[in-house]
Order: C-alpha cells, then sequence, then structure tokens
C-alpha cells in the first residue's frame, strides 16, 4: 500500500462522491462531463491554490501541513474517522527499512476482562482483523465451526476479515451480509492510512481483493470508518435469528487491538438467544 498513492487516490474518491449542490455551489443549470466535484472548487472551498491542490491528487506532493489537511477536510465535508485518515496519509513517512511487524500478543490484562466476561460473548481482534483471543461464547458465536484452540497459534488464527468474504458459514451469519462488509472494509482501511507500510496487512489486502470481487469494489470505494458500535441482525445455526449490538473497545495497553463485545436488548428474543447459545456452551 503506496502512501502518497494512497492519498491522491483517497482526494480523487472524496471528490467523486460530491455534488455541487453539497457543497452549496450554484451550476446554473451547468452540464458536467464527470460527477463530482471538480479540482479547483475542491481548492476554493479549501483555501489552497488550484495548482496545489492537483498536485496533492495527482501524488506529486506527498504530504501536507494540518492546516491544509483540515481546510481539504472541510471542503470534502469528511466526517471524524474520514478526516483522521486524511490527516494519516498526508503524514510526512519515514525513510528506512521495512521490518517484519511483530506477532501480536494478549495482554494480561485482556486475557482477564475476556475471562470476566462469560457472560457476554467477546472477541480479541488484532489490528489487520487476526482473531487473538475470544472467551467460548465468542466463538460459539462468531465461528463455533473452528477450531477454538485456534487462537492459541499465531500462524494459524483465523482472521475475521477474510472470515466475512471467503468463509461461507460466516457470510450466512449476516442476513444483511452487506452492511457487515461495508464495516469490515471502513475499518482496515483506517488502519491502512495509519500503518502503510505494514507488509501483512498488505498481503491481507491483496488476497482479498483476488479472492473477493466484492472486496475489490468496496475497497475501491476508499470508504472509511473506524471500527465502534455498530447493530448487525445475525441468524445462528443453533438459535436462530437474533438483532444484537456489536461494540469495539479499545485496551488501554493496547490501543490497536479492539475488544468486540456483542448484547442484546434487555429482555428481547435476541437476548433470551444468547442465552440460549450460552447455556450450550456450558453444557458442552
Amino acid at each position: 500500500m503506496d502512501g502518497p498513492g494512497q492519498l491522491a487516490e483517497y482526494l480523487q474518491a472524496c471528490r467523486a462522491r460530491l455534488r455541487p449542490a453539497d457543497v452549496g455551489l450554484d451550476t446554473y443549470g451547468e452540464r458536467r462531463r464527470v460527477p463530482g466535484l471538480r479540482r479547483e472548487e475542491v481548492a476554493g472551498l479549501a483555501g489552497v491554490s488550484a495548482s496545489y491542490y492537483v498536485r496533492l491528487e495527482q501524488g506529486l506532493s506527498v504530504n501536507a501541513s494540518t492546516e491544509v489537511v483540515d481546510g481539504i477536510a472541510r471542503a470534502l465535508r469528511l466526517d471524524r474517522d474520514e478526516h483522521e485518515h486524511l490527516r494519516a496519509l498526508a503524514r510526512p513517512r519515514r525513510r528506512g527499512a521495512v521490518k517484519r511487524p511483530p506477532v501480536e500478543r494478549v495482554s494480561a490484562s485482556a486475557t482477564e476482562l475476556l475471562a470476566a466476561l462469560g457472560a457476554v460473548p467477546a472477541v480479541l481482534l488484532g489490528r489487520r482483523t487476526d482473531v487473538l483471543a475470544w472467551n467460548p461464547l465468542g466463538h460459539a458465536l462468531f465461528a463455533g465451526h473452528l477450531d477454538r484452540d485456534s487462537v492459541d497459534r499465531p500462524a494459524e488464527r483465523p482472521n475475521m476479515a477474510r472470515l466475512v468474504f471467503l468463509d461461507a458459514h460466516t457470510r450466512e451469519l449476516y442476513p444483511r451480509w452487506e452492511a457487515k462488509a461495508r464495516a469490515v472494509v471502513g475499518n482496515l482501511r483506517a488502519t491502512a492510512g495509519r500503518h502503510p507500510d505494514d507488509r501483512l496487512l498488505s498481503a491481507l489486502v491483496g488476497e482479498l481483493v483476488t479472492g473477493s470481487a466484492e472486496f475489490a469494489a468496496l475497497w475501491a470505494g476508499h470508504r472509511v470508518k473506524a471500527c465502534g458500535s455498530d447493530e448487525h441482525e445475525m441468524r445462528h445455526p443453533l438459535v436462530g435469528a437474533m438483532s444484537v449490538r456489536q461494540q469495539a473497545l479499545r485496551p488501554a495497553d493496547a490501543p490497536e487491538q479492539a475488544l468486540t463485545l456483542v448484547t442484546a436488548e434487555p429482555g428481547s428474543p435476541s437476548q433470551a438467544a444468547l442465552t440460549l447459545l450460552a447455556q450450550a456452551v456450558l453444557e458442552r
């Protein structure tokens, strides 16, 4: 993943998504050859010269000041996650040898928290969405068809992005699979902006682009959304349909990891389904 290339492509994608009316520009009925704003319009709204903005989109200027980034973010109507992604892409990069990323570890505090959340499905994901750990209910909910102990072997750890796009069981878990797919890609895009030299992340993206036309199309859209709190419909093979909230918490000692918790509305049929699944896990 080339940092300067990502910046240019991201600016182009964000500009193409906007229409003049979205930013208060009147075209007086003018017919445009291409959708989206023109480069000079973005430059004017951002308060930078058109020539400088063109250089950014062409990859000829590889970073920008905080003031310029903030101006462009306002012009392109970026939300908080998108703005932060733009900052990451425009940040000066250090030169030097690219090292292989270290194996991600599970901290003692995360292990204790997973054990304490026995009645709540919980999964600890690394920054590339590798499953680093899960409690028994988290395993049963998300990947009961996989070896529960695989997370203890770094070379065999499941990867949530790979499961969502390439695993038939995981796809069946989500009746509204497209929403889950968009969330996964948006989070990977945010991570790629922060870690443009991560070779393992680049390899994962390459595998998914090659193996899934749906991933390739979403990745090309440059949508960004850090993992947070989302509602999803799930259809589990043991307990059936349920509506749940998946919330991602960042461990204080490992901010690049995400502890995903699954809850349902108290007293709802969905909570009853989660309780039934927990009972099934305890009986094993």
